[in-house]
């Protein structure tokens, strides 16, 4: 394998890969507040949903009063008996619209809190409307991206701040199912995805082993058929091989390829202003706290 995907037959790529994974990471924030705010514990409990299932109801909800078995495949690296503890018992306390709104009415809480209150400025206005032009752009090309599909088709708040969330969320869940489409060309389950993301050296093992819901027997036996590929190394917490990281390498290559259909209606100049915007309002949440592991809704 090698970093690159570009073979003869693919249509050429829209956009520089470097210029779609600076839109992403410069806005990734915006979006990823959501799972850890109190905000939205607070109104998930509200509804009868714990912590828990909260994460799962409601990046779900969209997609309506789902089961567990489309949302594992979805989600892709959890657990599927942890989701299925979840859901579909939420949707016996609270309807989809209803977690959706609680969704969006904690996210502006957050930003608000996050953001110091600075939530309609020229700035944050421009932001919004670029990432929903993005968002809008692949309207219409919703093939293989369960997710993306359900969040793109849902209605557009008002304000500002809101938008802007609701587009990054959109976006990353376009960039998300093209994500899994990787790993999964990749020969990866969800739990060895979430193993090599760990032998990155990323993200610690304790986070993600407890957030997915894997025991230590499952995360050994896919550690032990990592290493049999040649992908990891030995030892308690191995790290990636060359061969891993020449993997791993032509996994984000081709997922921001995947992705960059949504950014090229802004070009290279349109998605470095995104990003220039985006940048200080991502460095602002992060300073605030809200991106606490240890607040996590229960998964991300």
């Amino acid at each position: 394998m090698s970093g690159s995907v570009e073979v003869p037959w693919q249509e050429p790529s829209t956009l520089d890969p470097a210029m779609v994974r600076l839109a992403w990471r410069s806005a990734e924030a915006l979006h990823g507040l959501i799972y850890f705010a109190p905000e939205a514990h607070e109104r998930y409990e509200a509804l009868g949903i714990d912590r828990r299932a909260g994460y799962f109801a409601s990046r779900s909800a969209a997609m309506g009063a789902v089961g567990a078995g489309p949302v594992a495949a979805a989600f892709f690296n959890f657990n599927p008996a942890l989701v299925a503890r979840a859901l579909p018992a939420a949707w016996a306390h609270a309807t989809p619209a209803a977690v959706l709104a609680a969704r969006l009415e904690a996210a502006g809480a957050a930003l608000s809190r996050a953001l110091g209150g600075a939530v309609d400025t020229p700035e944050i206005r421009e932001a919004a409307d670029l990432a929903r032009r993005a968002a809008e752009s692949v309207a219409g090309r919703p093939e293989g991206r369960p997710l993306f599909a359900a969040h793109v088709a849902m209605p557009w708040p008002e304000s500002p701040h809101l938008i802007l969330w609701q587009a990054q969320t959109v976006l990353r869940e376009f960039r998300g199912d093209g994500h899994v489409a990787a790993l999964t060309l990749a020969g990866l389950t969800g739990l060895e995805a979430v193993v090599l993301h760990v032998a990155s050296g990323e993200v610690p093992r304790r986070f993600l082993q407890r957030s997915r819901g894997w025991s230590d027997e499952q995360w050994a036996g896919a550690a032990g058929r990592l290493r049999g590929r040649g992908l990891i190394g030995d030892g308690d917490e191995p790290a990636l091989t060359d061969l891993g990281r020449e993997q791993r390498a032509w996994i984000e290559a081709a997922t921001d390829r995947s992705a960059a259909p949504a950014y090229a209606v802004l070009g290279a100049e349109g998605c470095a202003r995104f990003a220039e915007l985006a940048r200080p309002l991502s460095r602002a949440i992060v300073a605030s706290g809200s991106l606490n592991v240890n607040n996590a809704v229960s998964s991300r």
